[in-house]
């Protein structure tokens, strides 16, 4: 996947958190790009704490595709997946993720906001327990301050 795929994905996923935000969700979206790097297979905003923009991809991407498939197919999400939208992304067999911010920046930014409390587990960690390889390719620092000025005014 090249610099200009990764920041055009990553601005699609940006456009389906400002999509999930104007609907009174929080502001995370995520779409998976089938493995020319260039097809938008589907896009998934946050529904609600339990059901990440991330992991909801993922467990509709394990019913429409097989795992060979996804396991060619890239996750691009805004933020770092949490350790349960990482999990949930290497049981589906997604092979790469893409993400934009980390959650340490998330953090920063959301202090210790009731309604969204995080894991300081990286997602490479959740991986690396694992028994298959999932690439990660994140942060992007050209793109931090864009995914995380949506998150600014949501948070206060």
């Amino acid at each position: 996947m090249t610099a200009d795929q990764i920041t055009c994905h990553l601005r699609r996923a940006n456009a389906v958190a400002k999509r999930a935000m104007a609907n009174g969700h929080h502001p995370f979206g995520a779409v998976l790009v089938a493995p020319d790097h260039q097809t938008v297979l589907a896009e998934q905003c946050n529904v609600d704490t339990v059901n990440h923009a991330e992991s909801v991809l993922a467990r509709t991407a394990a019913l429409n595709y097989s795992p060979a498939y996804l396991g060619q197919c890239t996750l691009v999400t805004t933020f770092e997946p949490c350790a349960m939208c990482a999990a949930t992304a290497y049981w589906a067999n997604i092979g790469r993720i893409v993400y934009g911010a980390s959650e340490e920046k998330l953090l920063a930014l959301t202090g210790s906001h009731a309604v969204n409390p995080t894991l300081s587990l990286p997602c490479r960690q959740v991986f690396a327990s694992g028994q298959k390889a999932i690439e990660v390719i994140g942060p992007v620092p050209e793109l931090e301050s864009e995914l995380l000025a949506v998150h600014a005014s949501f948070w206060k």
